[in-house]
């Protein structure tokens, strides 16, 4: 994932110290979870119903792809940027529209674990570089096998299984920590610190949504035990 950005070796740009290299990756990572809220927190989802379905996920797709592509192939700091923008954007979009029925508390619970989740893999990151940049082949592997599962099912049975969103999201919880080992690998420019923010925000983004559907999940068994457990006490 991002192979274009982390196989970086040559210098464009003045090098930045280490401390100001991982605050700028930190900086804009803020910057995109802040776009996020603000999206979800302002724009009326009933608008963004209204749009026609196919012409919506055609402009996600091409944003998204179009803005991957920026960042990842670009040595401009200021195009990488418009194109993790232009990645950021859609997707707090479309979880304006996941998050409008979802319970406040379970969304502030996904919030905080992930945050945890991706501190934790980061320091494990930096304490066993060497085991994560071993174990990246593997659980490219596995992601896409699950997520190819995962397709075949929703589309041909309409199902959607909850060890799948475990397995994602563990799956993610090692490419931060694979992300952020690479990411101090390669030159520590402006560019690829805003190139490494975006690879980091992808992983951290797919752990939130797939641990805000195990809660929900989780949820959503625990009022189905409490309804039989009263139906059967009232008999």
């Amino acid at each position: 994932m991002n192979n274009h950005v982390f196989k970086r070796t040559s210098v464009s740009s003045s090098l930045l110290s280490d401390t100001l290299y991982n605050f700028i990756i930190g900086l804009t990572l803020c910057w995109g979870f802040l776009i996020n809220w603000l999206l979800v927190t302002f724009i009326d989802t009933a608008l963004i119903r209204d749009l026609d379905l196919v012409l919506f996920i055609a402009s996600y797709l091409i944003s998204v792809v179009i803005g991957t592509f920026l960042y990842e192939l670009s040595k401009n700091p200021l195009i990488s940027f418009l194109g993790y923008n232009l990645v950021v954007v859609p997707i707090g979009v479309l979880f304006n529209l996941c998050l409008s029925g979802a319970e406040p508390n379970l969304v502030i619970n996904a919030i905080r674990v992930t945050g945890i989740v991706t501190l934790a893999m980061m320091c494990l990151g930096i304490l066993f570089p060497k085991f994560f940049i071993s174990i990246e082949r593997a659980l490219a592997g596995v992601l896409c096998l699950v997520i190819v599962i995962e397709l075949m099912e929703l589309i041909l049975f309409g199902i959607h299984h909850e060890i799948i969103d475990w397995v994602v999201a563990i799956a993610f919880c090692g490419y931060i920590g694979i992300d952020w080992v690479r990411a101090n690998q390669i030159p520590k420019t402006l560019d690829n610190a805003i190139d490494s923010a975006a690879a980091l925000y992808m992983d951290i983004i797919n752990i939130f949504a797939r641990l805000l559907s195990i809660l929900h999940d989780g949820k959503s068994d625990n009022d189905s035990i409490d309804s039989t457990d009263s139906g059967d006490f009232n008999d």
